[in-house]
């Protein structure tokens, strides 16, 4: 379980982060794919911050994350640049794919299709 330090510092990295996305974005990734950020976990020391992001409007989300993790040193200077008086130290990022609403929906029309199977019957 997180601490309120880590809880706190979190919801300042993921605010901070999405502006950082939102204006710097196009410049990363290109102006198609929409990225999110989902969840940011803080470790115990907040020297890192594991940034959690979904992917819409592109087949293949994981060469996005890969476009960012190439630039992680230049979204990190600009996000150090937004919370630089908030924390001490400017955690270290790393970005994953959070792909729990693909999973969500894939379910979801798993059971229509099985509920449309039973009426059939």
């Amino acid at each position: 379980m997180a601490s309120k330090r880590q809880s706190q510092v979190a919801s300042t990295v993921k605010r901070n982060f999405s502006v950082v996305l939102q204006q710097e974005g196009t410049y990363v990734y290109g102006v198609e794919p929409l990225v999110t950020v989902t969840n940011v976990v803080m470790t115990p020391d907040m020297g890192e911050a594991k940034i959690y992001l979904s992917v819409y409007n592109v087949e293949d989300k994981q060469t996005v994350i890969l476009q960012m993790e190439d630039n992680l040193t230049r979204l990190r200077q600009l996000l150090a640049q937004r919370i630089r008086k908030h924390v001490r130290r400017i955690p270290y990022i790393s970005v994953y794919l959070d792909d729990t609403l693909d999973e969500m929906y894939r379910l979801n029309d798993l059971f229509d299709r099985m509920k449309d199977d039973k009426k059939e019957q």
